[in-house]
């Protein structure tokens, strides 16, 4: 039975990126990452996917000017020609037009730190610290054209500890990311395989 192929968008770094290429690499994950896309050249993260033996390429935003959905559509070329199943946004830094959303509508998931509905957007961890919350966390959603609003697919919580930080949170948080994207991804990934099981009797 084959692997969904899986592409990943990213900005920067991606650490979540790196998490998830390489929980993919084990021999039983059910899902195999075939291509990273960064919207900017200089984005580490490709470099990072390129040593793990993964095609990366930039998609640069530049000569679409104000045209977001032209960038797209040439993203969703690439997808296609990669032969893509499915989308994971690791730190990509785009709001998406509703062409994007809409074509990969079920297949395209998110990661975002906290607990949503709570903090969507940015700055989550000081907003989180500065309204006294006792728990925080991240999510991994279905994409939507409402940010940070798809469906829920998986959640991981962390206490907020006397005296922390923006970035001690933040650090705690994002080490969570590490260990619930690729389970949320493989979840994902098995529910697109199903169509292809043994025939029922």
């Amino acid at each position: 039975m084959s692997k969904p192929r899986v592409a990943i968008l990213i900005s920067g770094r991606g650490s979540n990126m790196e998490g998830l290429i390489r929980a993919a690499q084990a021999q039983g994950y059910p899902a195999k990452i075939v291509l990273v896309l960064s919207n900017k050249e200089d984005a580490p993260g490709l470099d990072i996917a390129r040593k793990l033996g993964v095609t990366a390429e930039a998609v640069s935003t530049k000569p679409f000017g104000k045209d977001r959905e032209a960038h797209e559509r040439m993203i969703d070329a690439r997808l296609q020609a990669a032969g893509v199943e499915i989308v994971c946004l690791a730190g990509y830094m785009r709001l998406l037009t509703p062409y994007l959303v809409g074509r990969w509508a079920g297949r395209m998931l998110n990661i975002h730190p906290s607990l949503l509905p709570a903090y969507p957007g940015l700055d989550t961890h000081a907003r989180a610290l500065a309204a006294g919350e006792q728990k925080h966390g991240c999510t991994v959603h279905l994409v939507t054209e409402g940010m940070d609003e798809g469906p829920i697919l998986a959640q991981a919580e962390v206490p907020i500890l006397p005296g922390d930080t923006e970035a001690a949170l933040a650090a705690r948080v994002l080490a969570q990311e590490h260990i619930l994207y690729p389970v949320a991804l493989a979840a994902l990934a098995e529910k697109i395989r199903l169509p292809e099981a043994a025939p029922r009797p």
